[in-house]
């Protein structure tokens, strides 16, 4: 494939992706991933994919930023930082396949739990953040991107709209940060890959623009059921080894 041809492509996908994840608060890298492995091979693909994500979610925090909740993004920070450090330190040796189709099992099942009676009214405590920001960070290290993995407890905790993009968005902007501090270290972040993730900023932050006019005019309820769908495919997408790294 020529090579304009193939960076084309490579624009229109991130500024899909981004426009999803401003939606869903989640599933941009997934669709992104892929593309980035196309182009550039798989382990030049998470750290550019990490940069890149890095701009979208930081314009997500921008464009929600009166709907943010401080409290949660401190206790998800406490846990988080460590973990994405030790995750992104190991991330050049790591078995990954195993753990993708473990958290693509996880997905489905959060779905299903989130609608049991019993179980559909659960809020996780503000302290439970920290823990779910380390398991969300170590995993989010070694996969590149684990949004599906977070968006229920962010629900869950009774955040919704603008509220749940924009406070899920800048947690994950925390994460992300320490993740590229491990992988510059681990030396699997060449300057070339900072350079085409930075590359795809502007694109992310289009993409999430316009994702921003789509959310504010959805009602609570679709919302609600667009993230489950999601969930679910990005659940059988892992499972199937769709995208094993």
């Amino acid at each position: 494939m020529p090579e304009a041809l193939r960076l084309s492509l490579l624009a229109a996908v991130a500024f899909l992706a981004a426009l999803l994840a401003a939606v869903t608060g989640f599933g941009g890298a997934a669709v992104l991933l892929p593309m980035l492995v196309f182009v550039f091979g798989v382990r030049e693909a998470i750290p550019i994919l990490t940069v890149a994500q890095l701009i979208g979610n930081g314009s997500r925090v921008w464009f929600n930023r009166r709907q943010l909740d401080w409290h949660v993004v401190a206790w998800f920070a406490l846990g988080g930082v460590p973990m994405a450090l030790i995750g992104g330190f190991l991330f050049a040796h790591a078995p990954l396949a195993a753990l993708t189709r473990i958290l693509g099992a996880f997905l489905i099942l959060i779905v299903v739990l989130r609608h049991l009676p019993k179980l559909s009214g659960f809020k996780p405590p503000l302290k439970s953040f920290a823990l779910i920001g380390a398991a969300s960070s170590f995993l989010s290290a070694l996969l590149g991107s684990v949004g599906p993995l977070m968006a229920p407890f962010f629900l869950a905790y009774g955040l919704v709209k603008g509220a749940y993009i924009g406070t899920e968005a800048l947690s994950t902007v925390v994460m992300h940060v320490a993740k590229l501090i491990a992988y510059h270290e681990s030396a699997v972040l060449p300057l070339h890959a900072i350079a085409s993730g930075l590359a795809l900023g502007p694109i992310m932050v289009a993409g999430s623009f316009a994702g921003k006019r789509v959310v504010d005019r959805l009602p609570e309820r679709v919302f609600v059921t667009i993230i489950d769908i999601t969930l679910l495919a990005a659940g059988v997408l892992f499972l199937s080894g769709w995208s094993k790294l």
